[in-house]
């Protein structure tokens, strides 16, 4: 059935019906959004998909509230709002639509529902609070989307609407670049294993160009890994590979001899011809040519087993 209405509540409005909005209007992007709370509205019917009022959830008969007593939860208990329940019965649709290949969806619908569906059905539903982000509390998505409702005292016809619809812009620019990233990380992950076997027990992974690639590096398992090289630009980079996603702190630093240094000083203190910069903070270094930079990556290898931070490969 493709609906011809896609109903949501008057007034004001919040994050989860105007990214509700984002997932259906792509998937059905004929129909029309009608904001009411008219009963006449509400009611389900074939015509029409209902979310975020009607006091109701019904996949079938397409209604998907929250609001009512018996209202649907997760299996680990967690509230649903209404765009926890349009990602769970459309998302994969969604995905599917936006361009995601078939073989990505699965993981980019589990994915993207973690880390951004939950906490904004979380926050919805009163179940995790804005102040838990501190002073950064008032730059939630939720709290950025609410300021673009119009104020108390304007009251000229239409101003929810025009709000909403303005809301419903910048909603779907953040929903895109979510998912974007997300499905280009699932394509590095493709490239970066490949380039893992590749490697085999080397310490160096070489890269055909700058990607996303601690996720691919952890899934392999490939604990042997100190330094990533690729081409960027006009140049080549050495990189090093962070411990844990929360910090700095990298598996080995490039040499401290090195720190803060460029062009010629740097072909001095590391002996390669080609060397152009390095980082005062030694996570990165560059230089003009592959050979180049790889010499490097050796060096800092050779340094950083010298110091004993892992054991022999092989």
């Amino acid at each position: 059935m493709t609906p011809d209405y896609l109903v949501t509540h008057s007034g004001g409005f919040h994050a989860d019906e105007l990214l509700s909005s984002v997932i259906l209007t792509r998937l059905f992007p004929d129909a029309r959004i009608v904001r009411s709370r008219a009963p006449e509205w509400i009611t389900p019917g074939g015509d029409r998909i209902i979310y975020d009022v009607g006091g109701s959830f019904d996949a079938q008969a397409q209604i998907f509230d929250h609001h009512q007593r018996g209202a649907p939860l997760r299996d680990d208990g967690a509230p649903f709002s209404s765009f926890g329940l349009i990602w769970k019965h459309y998302g994969r649709d969604y995905l599917l639509a936006f361009g995601v290949p078939e073989a990505h969806v699965e993981a980019l619908h589990a994915a993207f529902d973690t880390k951004f569906v939950l906490p904004i059905d979380l926050m919805d539903n009163g179940a995790l609070s804005p102040s838990v982000a501190g002073p950064m509390a008032g730059l939630t998505l939720p709290s950025l989307l609410e300021t673009l409702k119009p104020a108390f005292d304007e009251k000229d016809e239409g101003a929810d609407d025009r709000a909403f619809h303005a809301a419903l812009v910048i909603a779907r620019a953040f929903v895109e670049a979510g998912i974007s990233q997300r499905a280009a990380k699932l394509r590095a992950e493709t490239l970066v294993l490949d380039a893992i076997a590749k490697a085999g027990e080397g310490r160096i992974l070489e890269l055909p160009m700058g990607m996303p690639f601690r996720p691919a590096i952890l899934k392999a398992g490939a604990d042997q890994l100190l330094f990533v090289v690729h081409p960027r630009d006009k140049d080549w980079c050495v990189t090093g590979i962070r411990r844990a996603d929360d910090g700095f702190e990298l598996r080995a630093d490039l040499p401290a001899a090195w720190a803060g240094l460029t062009n010629a000083d740097l072909e001095a203190a590391s002996g390669v011809e080609g060397a152009t910069f390095c980082h005062n903070g030694r996570f990165i270094a560059a230089a003009r040519t592959r050979e180049a930079t790889l010499a490097m990556a050796e060096l800092a290898v050779k340094e950083a087993l010298s110091k004993g931070l892992l054991p022999a490969a092989g």
